[in-house]
């Protein structure tokens, strides 16, 4: 046997022996790698892509979520204009080139019915027929007949082109292409609170769109300091992930626009999540009141048609979120790594200090005390051994330092919660919380809450608002820590509420540097998280605000319905009043000075119906302020009862200074 044979047993069997050639191994699998783009293909439920109709939707809350970003990160007050185009078989066959062709072979199909399928059929609708005919004749209740399905097929796949145009910063000409043609790449890295998930915005839509449509997405774009459009229609090289750019110019800007307009055709439908997608963009309009949207469907049926336009209540915007620096005990030890690659310090003193929160320089220098004689000062940081990192990691992880501050975060505002709320929901009433900063595993958070009763197209019982750095979470909602706890750790009834009757809103928003989302698709918060499910409690603080308005209502209630009863009132007693003074002038009876008073001014009649009407009115209003104000005294309020006022939106041109508070915004006009 030659050396380097190998000689396999098989079952009385000689097996065949293959000779390797000293000092070469046996040959291994090829290994392979995927891109972040083909990655993202396979897996699409991460970023919301499940199906079709869940594509659409999540397609139509990218890009309004990058539209926002790109106004707010210029002080500008949104405009959105988002439309879904329903496009047809033959004018997508048109789009991609293709003829459209009529079925040959029947049978192929999903959707073919057997000839004794289709005679069960009909005879099932026969009996259908003459069982309502009978029920007619008996005089009883006729449903109408539902309309009967043929066979059960897949059915024709539905398209739809999106487009969505804001007045944002605009892009760079000629970083277009990668900003929308290679995953995971992008400007919303770094330790903010941001909306976005993964970076992947429009990506996955072009992803989506390639694998549905295999047509290109296009992008009209324009800053403020350009005198032109930049237009690219490109689409995705999955497995290199770069773009295929099939087409960028410059183009004439006549109207001095600004902004970007993205228009995209991918698989959806429309008729499954229509309530979604339309709930979402109320939901939007509620949080962001100082945006203007303007959403239509464009169907090839024109009843089907939908325009909605939610409208701007305030041009008062929450201040831009702020980039900050890692908490200490935040970090893990390929951070510290990464931080050290990174940094442009040279010393570990100067390192801890400026790369960090709330480490000056004394606490700087006694960690570094306490790491060990190993450590100084002034040692080079880029000099650190892997050792010494993991010294500094479980340091950090022992060490007590300060909570973070809340100052990096960009909440709603209570203001501009309340706001959102009353011009989406028109509620009865409504009251608004808005929490102090809070720390979770070293990042800081803030919750606000608010609780409205009644309003319109609101649902008898609790409807729970959740919103994570200010966008609307619709699905996944049974698990949520705000779903819990407004339905299981809050005694309504304890507020005068009653939860099964009232139309009870529930809004409670969540703003962090980093939301701690459950699950692949970041629709809900965990209510394993003790500080958030505790700090979520906040609707208890507005107890008293809730009983409060509902007294206010209350009083005002009674006093509609005393002020609805004084002209009835007027006449029963001026009439009683005077047959009294008939029956005094005749019998000459004794009554009190003041009783002698009164009948004798309706003798004289300095008393008439229409004196006492204007008495008891007088009356009605002294008890209701008196009332009023007994109940603001006992509450506390030092103030006089007020109603709340909302001014609408000046117009450009006025200069103006405001003057922010957690309940309103003071605005000095010059």
């Amino acid at each position: 046997m030659p050396i380097g044979a190998v000689e396999l047993p098989s079952r009385g069997h000689w097996a065949p022996s293959f000779a390797i050639p000293r000092g070469r191994s046996s040959p291994s699998p090829i290994t392979k790698t995927k891109s972040p783009a083909e990655f993202f293909a396979e897996n699409k439920n991460i970023a919301g892509f499940d199906n079709p109709g869940k594509s659409l939707y999540t397609t139509v809350r990218e890009l309004v979520e990058n539209s926002l970003d790109s106004a707010e990160s210029i002080s500008e007050l949104p405009v959105v204009e988002i439309t879904i185009e329903e496009i047809g078989k033959s004018k997508f066959n048109s789009m991609i080139g293709l003829v459209d062709r009529e079925r040959v072979d029947t049978k192929l199909y999903d959707d073919y019915e057997t000839e004794k399928a289709r005679e069960r059929r009909l005879a099932k609708e026969a009996r259908a027929q003459e069982l309502q005919a009978k029920n007619a004749a008996l005089g009883k209740k006729v449903k109408e007949p539902s309309a009967t399905k043929g066979a059960k097929g897949r059915g024709e796949a539905s398209f739809y082109r999106v487009t969505c145009k804001d007045n944002g910063k605009g892009m760079p000409h000629d970083d277009i292409p990668n900003m929308f043609g290679r995953v995971l790449s992008g400007t919303k890295y770094g330790l903010k609170q941001t909306r976005g998930k993964f970076g992947l915005g429009a990506k996955m839509a072009l992803i989506w769109s390639k694998m549905s449509t295999g047509l290109p997405i296009e992008i009209s774009s324009s800053m403020r300091s350009h005198n032109f459009i930049s237009f690219c229609k490109l689409d995705i090289d999955i497995h290199r992930n770069i773009p295929h750019v099939h087409l960028h110019e410059k183009r004439e800007n006549k109207d001095r626009w600004h902004g970007a307009e993205i228009q995209v055709v991918i698989e959806g439908n429309w008729t499954t999540y229509r309530s979604k997608i339309l709930h979402y963009m109320r939901q939007m309009a509620v949080i962001t009141p100082y945006a203007q949207f303007l959403f239509k469907f464009v169907s090839e049926v024109a009843e089907k048609n939908v325009t909605i336009r939610f409208s701007r209540r305030t041009d008062v915007m929450p201040p831009v979120p702020v980039e900050t620096k890692h908490h200490p005990s935040s970090v893990d030890l390929l951070l510290i790594k990464g931080l050290i690659a990174e940094t442009s310090k040279g010393t570990l003193l100067q390192f801890l200090q400026h790369e960090f929160v709330n480490i000056g320089k004394s606490l700087a220098e006694r960690l570094i005390g306490e790491m060990g004689p190993e450590f100084s000062p002034k040692m080079a940081v880029k000099s650190l051994t892997s050792q010494q990192i993991v010294r500094i990691h479980q340091l950090f992880r022992q060490a007590k330092f300060d909570d973070p501050s809340g100052g990096c975060l960009s909440p709603a505002g209570e203001y501009n919660l309340r706001l959102g709320i009353i011009k989406e929901l028109h509620p009865d009433m409504v009251a608004t919380y808005s929490g102090s900063a809070q720390v979770f595993e070293g990042h800081p958070f803030i919750v606000e809450a608010g609780v409205s009763v009644g309003g319109k197209d609101v649902k008898q019982g609790l409807n729970i608002f959740r919103f994570a750095n200010r966008i609307p979470l619709l699905f996944e909602q049974g698990g949520d820590v705000v779903t819990r706890t407004a339905m299981k750790r809050i005694n309504w009834s304890s507020y005068k509420i009653n939860q099964t009757q009232d139309k009870i809103g529930v809004f409670v928003s969540i703003v962090s540097t980093k939301i701690p989302f459950k699950g692949t698709g970041k629709e809900y918060i965990g209510d394993d998280t003790k500080e958030i499910a505790s700090a979520v409690k906040c609707c208890i603080q507005l107890k008293s605000k809730i009983v409060r308005k509902i007294q206010d209502r209350e009083q005002q209630e009674r006093k509609r319905n005393l002020s609805r009863y004084v002209p009835d009132a007027t006449y029963a007693v001026y009439d009683v009043l005077k047959e009294i003074s008939k029956f005094h002038a005749s019998k000459k009876r004794r009554y009190e000075e003041e009783e002698e008073d009164v009948l004798r001014k309706v003798q004289s009649r300095s008393i008439t119906k229409e004196t006492l009407k204007e008495m008891l009115a007088q009356y009605v209003e002294k008890v209701d302020y008196e009332m009023a104000l007994e109940y603001a005294t006992q509450s506390g309020v030092n103030e006089e009862p007020r109603e709340a006022i909302y001014i609408q939106a000046l117009e450009d041109g006025y200069n103006f200074t405001d003057l922010h508070s957690s309940n309103f915004v003071f605005r000095f006009i010059q």
